[in-house]
C-alpha cells in the first residue's frame, strides 16, 4: 500500500513520472513480497526478556548481524561517499540493513513494554536499554540516508526499492532469529523463492527502464518500431535472399534464387 500510495502521490503532488514498466516493477514487487510473508513461518513464541537475550546470544545470529554492520559500515564509510550520489540502491540498502536491526529492537521492546504493565522488573534489565540505545541509532540513521535518496532520486523509484529491500532484509532477520526455517515445509521454500525472485524482476523493471517513456497510449508504436520485418517461407520452396549491397544500390530489384 505505501508503494502504490508513494509512486501515485508523486505522480500527482511532485510532477515525477512513472511508465508502464515501473508500474508493472510495483506490482510486481508487492506480489513478490506478499507471497515471501504468505509462506514465511510463523514467529517462535518469546515471552520474556530473558528468552530474547538467549535468541540475540546465538552464534548464528551474532554472525549474521556482524555481517550486517561490516556491510552497513562499508556503505556508510565507503560507497556512500563515492557512488551514493549515481546509484538509488547504495542509501536505500544503508535503510535496509539498519532497519533489521530496528524490527528486532522493537521485537524486544514490546515484549519489554508487555512484562512493564504486568509488573515484571523490565527496566532493570539491561537488554532493555541496549535495545531502547539501538532503536534510536537505528531509526535516525534510516530517516537521514532515507531523506539523502529522496532529495537526489526519484520518489516514485525510492519508496518500492526501498520496500522491497528493508521487507526481504526483515524476513531474512526474523527466520535466522527465531529459527523459523527449521519448520519450513517444501512448499513454503518454494513459495519464499519464487517470491524473492519476483521481487528481483520488479526491482529491475523499475531501475532498468526509469528512464523509457512506456505507456498503454504510445505502446504500439513502441512496438512498431522495434519490429523488425520476417521473411516468409514456404512449405515447398526454401526462399533465399542473395544481397550484395556493395554491388546493387538498395533501389534496385534483389535478386533470389529458389530451390525446388
Amino acid at each position: 500500500f505505501s508503494v502504490l500510495c508513494s509512486a501515485i502521490l508523486s505522480s500527482y503532488l511532485l510532477g515525477e513520472r512513472l511508465n508502464l514498466l515501473g508500474k508493472l516493477g510495483c506490482m510486481l514487487s508487492l506480489v513478490g513480497s506478499t507471497v515471501m510473508v504468505i509462506h514465511a513461518p510463523e514467529d517462535e513464541e518469546v515471552t520474556t526478556l530473558d528468552e530474547m537475550c538467549s535468541k540475540l546470544k546465538e552464534p548464528g545470529f551474532l554472525a549474521y548481524a556482524a555481517i550486517l554492520l561490516a556491510l552497513c559500515f562499508l556503505l556508510i564509510f565507503y560507497l556512500a561517499p563515492r557512488y551514493g550520489q549515481r546509484n538509488i540502491l547504495i542509501y536505500l540498502t544503508i535503510c535496509s540493513v539498519i532497519g533489521a536491526f530496528s524490527v528486532s529492537s522493537v521485537k524486544g521492546l514490546g515484549i519489554a513494554i508487555k512484562g512493564f504493565f504486568a509488573g515484571w522488573p523490565v527496566l532493570q534489565h539491561p537488554l532493555t536499554w541496549i535495545l531502547i540505545i539501538t532503536l534510536v541509532a537505528s531509526i535516525t540513521t534510516q530517516i537521514n540516508y532515507l531523506n539523502k535518496s529522496l532529495d537526489i532520486f526519484n520518489t516514485s523509484l525510492v519508496f518500492p526499492i526501498y520496500y522491497v529491500l528493508f521487507t526481504t532484509i526483515v524476513i531474512t532477520t526474523s527466520i535466522i532469529l527465531f529459527k523459523e526455517w527449521v519448520t519450513m515445509t517444501v512448499v513454503d521454500i518454494i513459495g519464499t523463492v519464487c517470491g524473492f525472485l519476483t521481487i528481483i524482476l520488479g526491482v529491475f523493471l523499475l531501475h532498468a527502464f526509469k528512464d523509457m517513456d512506456v505507456s498503454l497510449g504510445n505502446l504500439p508504436q513502441v512496438l512498431q518500431s522495434g519490429q523488425q520485418a520476417t521473411v516468409t517461407q514456404d512449405d515447398k520452396n526454401i526462399l533465399i535472399e542473395v544481397d550484395n549491397s556493395s554491388i546493387a544500390p538498395e533501389d534496385k530489384p534483389k535478386v533470389f534464387t529458389i530451390y525446388t
